[in-house]
């Protein structure tokens, strides 16, 4: 069957997978020109491979060569190298879902598409093995840093918020509050991660925890630094830990495997009941004490 023989949907379909193969060839070959590993390296060529192999065997229907999407490219070659390259290759994974579905359909007028289905099924069991990445080891002190700062410092600010209202002096207090958190946390975490007979490496650990730590404080208190209203800066700040919250959330299930929805909640919920509760303290210790400032 050739070109002039395809309806026009089925030839839209194929031209669309035609494309994504191609453009997913350049991004695992460009991923691969940057493996150090000769292992990774191998196996991401092989991977590139299958996919040019897939491109040509749609351009034997369509009769045509289609440029890849060099956004594409660039964009997953970037959140690669930013994110890690297990993240990268995986929310590219979510796309190959989809694909896999073309392929099933147009496998109806094309069976040797069938061929097709199978190999992508097997590029993602590869990619699963494919790399041990120091940021997924050390997902759970990440982890331990982002919900100690999310929960301690929107609590503390809340409370700060109402018994303080000064902004410069809310952030002042906000910020030694989590500088000393954070030094605390990552100490704790060394001690922790060293008495343990796992492979993660205590100082790395500490690292981890301290660095995700001080970051978060640093975005959460940013309102106050910028705005005098002390109600709107609070309101900045929940805003900023939801989205912190959404944006971890989003990494660690893709990056995982893990469900998405009910691990974003669960952490909203506990943050923001921390920040209600503080909030309501706050009141009560300006109440209770005649604090004026």
């Amino acid at each position: 069957m050739t070109t002039q023989n395809l309806k026009s949907d089925v030839r839209k379909t194929i031209l669309t997978a035609q494309k994504n193969e191609i453009t997913e060839y350049f991004i695992y070959k460009k991923l691969s020109s940057s493996m150090k590993d000769p292992n990774k390296r191998k196996v991401l060529d092989r991977i590139s491979e299958d996919e040019l192999k897939h491109y040509k065997f749609w351009k034997k229907y369509t009769e045509k060569d289609v440029d890849p999407d060099y956004l594409k490219i660039w964009g997953y070659y970037i959140i690669s190298r930013l994110f890690g390259l297990t993240f990268g290759i995986k929310l590219m994974e979510r796309g190959e879902e989809q694909a896999q579905v073309t392929y099933e359909k147009v496998a109806e007028s094309f069976p040797d598409a069938e061929a097709i289905v199978e190999e992508e099924d097997q590029h993602e069991k590869e990619l699963i093995t494919l790399i041990d990445e120091d940021r997924l080891e050390y997902v759970g002190s990440m982890i331990l840093g982002l919900n100690d700062a999310l929960v301690e410092l929107t609590g503390a600010l809340s409370g700060f918020t109402f018994a303080l209202q000064n902004t410069r002096l809310i952030a002042l207090t906000g910020l030694i509050t989590g500088i000393a958190a954070s030094l605390s946390m990552a100490t704790s975490e060394y001690l922790s991660t060293k008495s343990e007979a796992g492979s993660k490496k205590p100082l790395k650990a500490a690292l981890y925890t301290g660095t995700v730590y001080i970051f978060t404080v640093i975005v959460l208190i940013l309102p106050y630094f910028i705005f005098t209203n002390v109600f709107l800066c609070l309101g900045l700040t929940v805003l900023n830990a939801i989205l912190i919250i959404l944006a971890f959330t989003f990494y660690i299930s893709v990056a995982k495997d893990l469900p998405f929805k009910k691990r974003f909640l669960e952490m909203v919920m506990i943050s923001l009941g921390v920040t209600a509760l503080t909030f309501v303290i706050g009141f009560l210790v300006k109440t209770i004490f005649h604090i004026e400032i």
